[in-house]
Parts: C-alpha cells; sequence; structure tokens
C-alpha cells in the first residue's frame, strides 16, 4: 500500500491500529515575580509620602515626634496592645495596683495642663484675632503663629500622656472599663493630630481642641475629687452638669465646623473639616442614643443614682473614658 509522506496509517495488511496518541499538554499558570513591578509600587509608595510631605508646616519639621507618622504609630500599636493583650496577661496572677495617691496627681496635673493649653490657644488665636468664622492658618513666622503651632503639638502630646487612663485601669484590674470605644478614642485622637499639627496648626480647625480642654477640666477633676475618696462627695454637686456640659460641647464643635458649607473660606485643608465635623457627629449621636435609653430606662432610679448612670456612661462615651468613682 502507498503511504504518502504526513500521512497516518490506520490499517495495515488488514490489520487495524489505533492512531498514535501524544501526550497531552496543559496549560499552567506561572507566577512571575517581577521586580519591576515591586519597585514601581514602592517607588510610588514614596513619591506619594514625599509629595505629601511637601505640604507640610516646616516650622514644626524638628518637633518631638514630627518628623514622621512612624514613631507615633509604633507608640499607638505598644499601646493597643499592652491594654488589650500584654497588659491583662501580666495582671493576670497579680493583685491589683492600688493608685490612689497616683491617680490623684495625675487627674489634677492632667488638669492644670488643660488650663493651660486653654491660655495658650486664648492668647495665640481665639481670643486675640480669631473671628469663630472662617479663621485661616497662619504658618508665618510670627510670635502668634508660631505660639498657636505649639498649643497646637502640646495639644497633641497630651493624647499620648491620657493614654495612662487606660493603663491605670489594667493595673487596677479594671477591665470593663477597657471598652473598644475608650481604646478607639485614645488612639485615633493622637493618630489624627499628627496630621493637623503638621499640615494645619492653626486656624478654625483648633476650635474643638480649645473646647475639649474646657471639657477636661471639668471631667479630670471629677476624677481626682473622686479619687480622694467618699469625704470629697460634697465637693461634686456639679456632676450632674457634666452630660450637659459636653453635650453643649459637641453641639458647639459641629455647629462651628458646618459654618465651612455655608461660606466661602478658603481654609488651607478643607479636609480636616470633614474629620472634625464626621467625629462630632458621630459622638453627637452616641451621646443621644445614650440619652434616649438613660431617659427611657433610666428616669424610674431614683435621682441619685440616676446622675451617677449618667455621669458614668456619658464620660465613657463623650471622651472614651471611665469614672474612677465607679472603681473605689
Amino acid at each position: 500500500m502507498q503511504v504518502f509522506k504526513g500521512q497516518q496509517v490506520l490499517c495495515s495488511r488488514g490489520n487495524f491500529k489505533e492512531p498514535t496518541k501524544f501526550p497531552r499538554v496543559t496549560a499552567t499558570k506561572v507566577k512571575i515575580k517581577d521586580p519591576k513591578m515591586e519597585f514601581n509600587l514602592k517607588s510610588t509608595a514614596v513619591m506619594l509620602y514625599d509629595r505629601l510631605m511637601q505640604n507640610a508646616d516646616s516650622r514644626t519639621d524638628d518637633w518631638f515626634l514630627m518628623s514622621s507618622p512612624f514613631p507615633q504609630t509604633i507608640v499607638i500599636a505598644a499601646y493597643i496592645y499592652f491594654v488589650t493583650s500584654l497588659g491583662p496577661r501580666l495582671m493576670e496572677n497579680r493583685k491589683a495596683f492600688d493608685l490612689k495617691g497616683l491617680l490623684i496627681f495625675y487627674n489634677f496635673s492632667v488638669v492644670a495642663l488643660s488650663l493651660y493649653m486653654i491660655y495658650e490657644f486664648v492668647m495665640s488665636g481665639w481670643g486675640t484675632g480669631y473671628t469663630f468664622h472662617c479663621d485661616l492658618v497662619d504658618y508665618s513666622d510670627s510670635p502668634q503663629g508660631v505660639r498657636m503651632a505649639a498649643a497646637c503639638w502640646l495639644y497633641y502630646f497630651s493624647k499620648f500622656i491620657e493614654m495612662l487612663d487606660t493603663v491605670f485601669f489594667v493595673l487596677r484590674k479594671k477591665y470593663s472599663q477597657v471598652t473598644f470605644l475608650h481604646v478607639y478614642h485614645h488612639s485615633i485622637m493622637p493618630f489624627t493630630w499628627w496630621f493637623g499639627v503638621r499640615f494645619a496648626a492653626g486656624g478654625m480647625g483648633t476650635f474643638h481642641a480649645m473646647l475639649n480642654c474646657v471639657v477636661h477640666v471639668f471631667m479630670y477633676s471629677y476624677y481626682g475629687l473622686t479619687a480622694m475618696g467618699p469625704s470629697y462627695q460634697k465637693y461634686l454637686w456639679w456632676k450632674k452638669y457634666l452630660t450637659t456640659i459636653q453635650l453643649i460641647q459637641f453641639v458647639m464643635v459641629t455647629t462651628h465646623i458646618f459654618q465651612y458649607f455655608f461660606m466661602d473660606c478658603p481654609y488651607q485643608f478643607p479636609i480636616f473639616v470633614y474629620i472634625i465635623g464626621l467625629y462630632g457627629l458621630i459622638f453627637l449621636v452616641l451621646f443621644l442614643n445614650f440619652w434616649y435609653h438613660a431617659y427611657t430606662k433610666g428616669k424610674r432610679l431614683p435621682k441619685v443614682l440616676q446622675a451617677q448612670t449618667w455621669a458614668h456612661h456619658t464620660n465613657g462615651v463623650m471622651n472614651g473614658n471611665a469614672n474612677h468613682e465607679k472603681d473605689e
């Protein structure tokens, strides 16, 4: 039989022969690590960071913790790890520490620091030229501008000091006070305020900081007097007004910052308007939610217990803090 080149023979001498089988070739996914792509991603991230930092306030370049956001990120991460994991494990087989004297000193120190920051905010702008409307950031090296920037940095640094609130709860084994809201508040405040000091140290974005210092004077005075013991309860007749004070704070903060959307204001970093406004609204909603439940569920309580419940809970909601009176 004649066979042509390239033709497959199926029959030979009357016998059937199966077609020749060739090995099957299957497609496989091969992951190729592209060094150029990885390098480009890193380069893009570095470029974006460098571009961001080009807009930073050069006056704060050499200030403590201001050179980069990474050192503070490490501190915040260590804080979260200690108060949620390491601290409770270290205290598991230990007796709770008696920190009465330390708490008294700490709380009244925060009161003194808050009073000083109020003075600095007032003297560097809010009492010497700010209009409480469209107040811009002064980036000059004038004494007034630098003083406001320094006040902003001090407020930022005070947020790290206030982390001791949680550390003391852990050392005293008051774990019920270490709530998600409490830890979130003490973590997010210094992180966001780093950007505030680095890019917008002054102007309308600092009103809520000054107001928060005012509220802290009342709050930490209350904590300090409570830590001193039952004999000082007579000086706490005003504690029932803490709820009202904090409500006024968040109404004022929200009202002030939302002016921006109803006027032609060339504020240099509008992103901070959104952050402050959102933060104020969130805590205002949390407050109103508590107020509603306290009114419907707490109105049957005796008046003294109502006042204590309001003070304990609203302090925790509004500032991420819990009341020391509960722990005595």
